[in-house]
């Protein structure tokens, strides 16, 4: 999963912080905000998803509500590209475009502004975690709904063992730091 370029991230993992029962029994969480607060491990964090990205003509960063708004403005200063939030309803002032999709118990919806992509534009989308997929799943409909190309995903942490990454088998998914369980 490590291009020859790709800048060695497995340290990084030591700055993150694992909770166990967390947000309920059984359940182990990986908790980046110790990561974010190290100003070395964040800076590299950064670096390296620049650098995957960094000869790929990026235009946009699309960070996802809320934890995608951490990394995409960073990233968008780092790659000379613009930075458009995708949020949840109700929060942008001007005409959206929204779509609905599937959690474990419910729904959720995500909107952007009808403007934020120009179509052929090319665009990487970021959040902080790829587990299951379907909120990445959901930004891919709205980028591709307003035209925009889509040069990349790209991921501060990915649960390997949830197999998310399968739902995009023909896009470049990039994820610094991988777990198995």
């Amino acid at each position: 999963m490590q291009t020859p370029h790709q800048v060695n991230c497995e340290p990084l993992k030591d700055l993150v912080r694992t909770v166990p029962d967390f947000p309920k029994p059984g359940i182990l969480f990986y908790d980046i905000t110790t990561l974010l607060k190290d100003k070395a491990g964040f800076a590299k964090l950064i670096d390296a998803m620049a650098e995957h990205y960094i000869d790929r003509k990026v235009d946009l960063v699309l960070g996802i509500e809320a934890r995608g708004f951490i990394f995409g403005p960073a990233l968008a200063y780092r790659l000379n590209a613009g930075f458009v939030p995708v949020r949840k309803p109700k929060k942008l002032p001007a005409q959206t475009v929204s779509v609905t999709y599937d959690l474990e118990y419910g729904s959720d919806t995500l909107e952007i502004h009808e403007d934020a992509i120009e179509p052929g534009q090319r665009v990487v989308l970021v959040d902080d975690l790829l587990a299951t997929g379907g909120t990445m799943e959901a930004t891919v409909k709205l980028v591709r709904q307003l035209g925009g190309d889509i040069a990349g995903l790209a991921f501060a942490v990915e649960l390997d063992f949830l197999k998310g990454r399968e739902r995009f088998p023909d896009m470049d998914v990039f994820s610094l730091l991988h777990y198995d369980e």
